[in-house]
């Protein structure tokens, strides 16, 4: 029969761990990004009160615009206070003139100091960049001045990519990265899964240990919005192995909780000393100002709990 003494010391043990906990989701939030459509400009200055001060934003690149569409955004969040991101998807641009073009007003009126280079979704290439890695190789981004490049991971996969390709491809990039003197890091994409982000981020820092990583997490969103955007996005592995299990598209929503996704990140870092994800990126699904909301009222209520005294 344990003590009451003992009692009291499981309770202590029991409550400094969840304040450890509590303090490492207030860091992986506070260390994170949002993702902005460019329909939410306007929304930018009242974001930025909610946000911590630096954050990056992340201006997404959609197919109907060009890059050169998101100069304003990007003005916009650097005049809030915050980290102006661009998308730069490979195979949306139209010329080698359009990329230097848009890098010549990005980097020295906005601020821009890094971007997050994607493929792009396009049947075929709308100029001279059939992928990221010939993009890269250009050297326009470092001539630019750009420091950091950012690429993507795929947690679940490529909805068109094989794994090996896949893998092949990223190491290509970072070795390129490296190359030019640029700070590499990778953003995943969000997962209905948290064990799906957990394996790839361990397998990461296996193979590239230097690199950090923002693990990607879906905010706040309406379930049928997410599920659509899931689709779209490739993360149907985790949603056929959910209805597999018979959980519904409602009960899905319970799955992909965002605190839920921080908290099983959290014990991952926990875990593991050699861990190198360093943050968040979230997903805001055309809800940026929800998502900056959530965004700030996790990051107080991680704060109040990681600081509260432990009592017998």
């Amino acid at each position: 029969m344990s003590s009451p003494e003992n009692g009291t010391e499981r309770r202590r043990g029991e409550l400094d761990a969840a304040r450890a906990t509590s303090a490492r989701i207030a860091e992986l939030a506070s260390n994170g990004s949002i993702e902005l459509a460019l329909r939410d400009c306007d929304r930018v200055a009242e974001a930025a009160a909610l946000l911590p001060t630096g954050a990056r934003v992340y201006v997404t690149a959609l197919p109907k615009h060009s890059i050169t569409a998101t100069l304003e955004v990007l003005r916009a969040i650097r005049a809030a206070g915050l980290d102006p991101v661009p998308h730069v998807a490979a195979r949306r641009i139209a010329s080698r003139a359009e990329l230097a073009g848009f890098l010549a007003q990005a980097v020295p009126e906005h601020g821009v100091r890094r971007v997050l280079l994607i493929g792009g979704d396009e049947p075929q290439p709308r100029g001279p960049y059939p992928d990221a890695l010939t993009l890269l190789r250009d050297g326009l981004l470092a001539e630019a001045g750009i420091r950091e490049v950012g690429i993507a991971g795929y947690p679940e996969g490529h909805p068109r990519i094989p794994p090996p390709v896949l893998n092949a491809a990223r190491d290509a990039k970072l070795a390129e990265i490296a190359a030019q003197g640029l700070g590499a890091y990778v953003v995943t994409q969000f997962s209905f899964v948290p064990a799906r982000v957990v394996e790839y981020c361990a397998a990461l820092a296996r193979t590239a240990p230097a690199v950090s990583v923002y693990v990607g997490i879906a905010g706040p969103t309406d379930p049928a919005a997410l599920l659509r955007y899931a689709q779209r996005c490739g993360v149907s592995a985790s949603l056929r192995a959910l209805r597999n299990l018979g959980v519904g598209v409602v009960r899905i929503v319970s799955h992909t909780d965002p605190r839920e996704q921080l908290l099983a990140l959290a014990h991952y870092c926990e875990g593991h000393d050699g861990c190198n994800v360093v943050g968040t990126h979230f997903f805001s699904f055309g809800g940026f100002l929800p998502t900056a909301r959530w965004i700030n009222t996790t990051i107080a209520e991680a704060t109040t709990l990681a600081g509260a005294q432990t009592t017998a």
